[in-house]
């Protein structure tokens, strides 16, 4: 695309930059309005987010989750989709730099970017923990899951297994649930060389509870799920630092290494380090501060909706619903404003409930004009509004058959799997054909035990002193 095609415009142009919950919203409610809009994202694709812990846990395909956001013009012709990064902002020009050396003007920009994970300065954290805000990094844990499982199915589990979920808001809860119900209803079959018993689930989290915005017995409630599904709570423990065999951990200023072959970061978010070259004003966790209107404080047209952007007169939660919310209220702003029109009235977030699962008929929500629900009733509105909510008829029906298949049908035991490298084993290994007798296990003949190399790294080992 040449500069001339991206930056001359007939009707004033504006640029979305972030292609979720905000970005779409706003682009869908300038449909109407007398301007060119471009959308741009440094993927062609959507990611459903509230649903990529089901991807790492192998319940969905990440084509599930995803929708391609140049489809969006099969509804709208004034909007046209580009892929790329943003690398700096020239607010006075009015111009985006890309990577690729593409240059971008705008007469009103919105900003709608997201966060990631913020690893808050913990040595190791970034460098062997796996976050979960993004498709490949969610495929990611599903590959390193089944690796190493395969591996332990070969080699044996003279050592345990443990997978640390750090973070206990829904992210963390949900994962963690997911990866409990997957050992306990789908690995006695899929994995029978494995001992269920020396595989650990833990959640580390450093409030005395989980799921902390929720209402204490709705919290009680989720912490007693999650333990009777056997996931291990270590509640206000701090951790320390992250190694490529575990997580150093503190709890009442006591120090504790707990050995893991895996570790899933889904404690707190924090702004793109990019933002801190686009030249608007940051605050907390590195997000872009804006006014009444979602206004970038100090620009006149420049906008920040969603995770990416904080009001510190009247903080939101970082949620879909506020950043859907503010995404149609900047719209309605901009087309005002192009219109030479009195703009609305300023922006009041309506809550509409929250709510998290911990797996198969639990969850708990908290709904508007509703009274707080947990269990059966609270998961069945948990899926029916997630399938809604998706993006695209295809990926809901998807979706729907997915889900159905994992929690309605029993005896399913079928995971959505990917490519794992291949299985070496430590020790010559020799099987033989499992006897006919059901349930029944032939023996299984091994050589003389070699030497295990310290380096596998796999399962529990003693914890050594901090």
């Amino acid at each position: 695309m040449s500069e001339s095609v991206a930056t001359v415009q007939k009707r004033p142009h504006v640029v979305v930059v972030g292609g979720g919950f905000g970005g779409i919203a706003a682009v869908r409610k300038l449909k109407r309005a007398d301007v060119d809009v471009t959308l741009i994202d440094r993927h062609n694709y959507n990611t459903f987010n509230p649903l990529l812990y089901q991807v790492a846990t192998a319940s969905l395909n990440p084509g599930d989750i995803t929708w391609f956001l140049r489809a969006i013009r099969a509804k709208q012709g004034n909007v046209r989709f580009l892929k790329g990064t943003v690398t700096a902002m020239d607010h006075e020009a009015k111009t985006l730099h890309l990577d690729g050396g593409l240059d971008v003007s705008y007469d009103s920009l919105v900003i709608a970017v997201g966060v990631t994970a913020n690893f808050f300065g913990i040595p190791g954290a970034a460098e062997h923990s796996m976050p979960l805000y993004r498709r490949s990094q969610a495929l990611a844990v599903r590959d390193r899951m089944f690796a190493n499982l395969e591996d332990a199915a070969i080699n044996g589990q003279d050592r345990d297994l443990r997978i640390i979920v750090v973070g206990g808001g829904a992210t963390g809860v949900e994962t963690a649930g997911a990866f409990a119900e997957l050992r306990n209803n789908d690995m006695p079959t899929t994995y029978p060389e494995l001992d269920t018993k020396r595989i650990h689930i833990t959640l580390v989290e450093m409030l005395p509870h989980v799921l902390g915005p929720f209402h204490p017995k709705l919290r009680d409630y989720a912490k007693k799920s999650l333990e009777k599904r056997d996931v291990e709570l270590r509640l206000e423990t701090a951790v320390k630092e992250v190694r490529p065999d575990g997580v150093l951990v503190e709890h009442a200023g006591e120090q504790e290494f707990l050995p893991a072959a895996m570790v899933v970061w889904a404690s707190g978010i924090t702004a793109h380090s990019t933002v801190k070259e686009w030249a608007v004003p940051q605050g907390r966790g590195g997000r872009i501060e804006t006014d009444e209107h979602l206004r970038v404080r100090g620009m006149n047209d420049v906008y920040a909706i969603g995770d990416v952007s904080i009001s510190p007169d009247e903080p939101l939660p970082q949620l879909a619903q506020p950043a859907i919310q503010g995404g149609k209220h900047v719209a309605k702003v901009v087309a005002a404003e192009l219109k030479g029109k009195s703009v609305p009235k300023p922006f009041k977030y309506k809550d509409k409930g929250t709510m998290a699962t911990i797996g198969r008929n639990s969850a708990i929500a908290e709904i508007k004009f509703l009274p707080r629900l947990k269990g059966f009733p609270a998961w069945i509105i948990w899926v029916a509004l997630h399938i809604a909510t998706l993006l695209g008829n295809r990926n809901r029906f998807a979706t729907l058959i997915n889900l159905t298949a994992k929690y309605l049908v029993g005896g399913s035991h079928n995971a959505i799997v990917g490519e794992t490298p291949p299985v070496t084993a430590l020790k010559p290994v020799m099987v033989e054909a499992r006897s006919a007798r059901r349930g029944a296990k032939a023996p299984v003949k091994k050589a003389p035990a070699a030497k295990k190399s310290p380096a596998s790294g796999r399962g529990t080992q003693p914890a050594p002193k901090p």
